[in-house]
């Protein structure tokens, strides 16, 4: 059994796998409110006969809850989130997370992000503003004023993503598990007029990128060695009946 070419290949499919990942980052990195995909790789040991031998898992990814650095821009519908939490927006795919806080307000009065996609409330509605009725004042709850009137509030949400998760358009995530209202919470909130950007450092993934690259290629010529190796010593053990 070539145990070795069985190694290379685990490692080859965790390798392939990381680089994706790199890829997708490095490919998001002017995103806004994009947060990377990370990945953690276990050591398997698998008995092969007498002895047991380490394999590489395919790896399990995760997302960086990191948040990304806010820019300032004086949109009054622009909003960023402080702390651990998203927006909700309703897609074609379902209802999906965001932190993506670059908002307008349709003709109609309906709050949307910058793909048209509808900003959801604390329960799950639609937000919907008036359009001819002035000045905008969103508060750090999320609360949204006209005037003196309040008119709607932007739901904010928390999820475990680490059950899964699906990536969906305008840096939006569909967790596996249901995701929950944050209520009362004095360490999130709403900062008005602000976005935020990616989370990902691009020379940080870039440089990974890179050294794995050169791993999976080191990886690949050992294969092609191991291979040739073996099959000369089969044609020499054939050749010796």
């Amino acid at each position: 059994m070539q145990t070795g070419l069985y190694v290379a290949l685990s490692s080859q499919v965790a390798l392939e796998r990381r680089i994706n990942t790199l890829a997708d980052n490095v490919a998001n990195a002017s995103t806004a409110g994009f947060r990377g995909t990370q990945v953690k790789f276990d050591e398997v040991l698998a008995s092969t006969g007498a002895t047991q031998t380490a394999f590489v898992s395919p790896g399990q990814e995760y997302l960086d809850t990191n948040s990304g650095g806010f820019k300032q821009t004086g949109n009054p519908l622009d909003l960023a989130i402080k702390g651990d939490a998203y927006f909700q927006i309703q897609t074609p795919s379902g209802n999906a997370l965001t932190r993506d806080g670059r908002f307008s307000m349709t003709p109609d009065g309906t709050l949307i992000s910058t793909m048209g996609y509808p900003v959801l409330d604390i329960g799950g509605g639609q937000i919907q503003l008036n359009a001819n009725g002035g000045e905008i004042r969103i508060g750090a709850d999320g609360v949204i004023r006209q005037g003196e009137q309040q008119v709607a509030q932007v739901g904010l949400f928390e999820a475990d993503f680490s059950r899964g998760f699906t990536r969906v358009p305008n840096s939006g995530i569909i967790p596996a598990v249901e995701p929950q209202a944050v209520v009362d919470s004095m360490a999130v909130g709403v900062a008005q007029g602000y976005t935020e950007e990616s989370n990902v450092n691009p020379i940080q993934e870039m440089s990974q990128l890179i050294n794995i690259q050169r791993a999976f290629d080191s990886v690949s010529s050992l294969m092609r060695d191991t291979e040739q190796t073996f099959g000369k010593a089969i044609e020499t053990l054939g050749g010796s009946r």
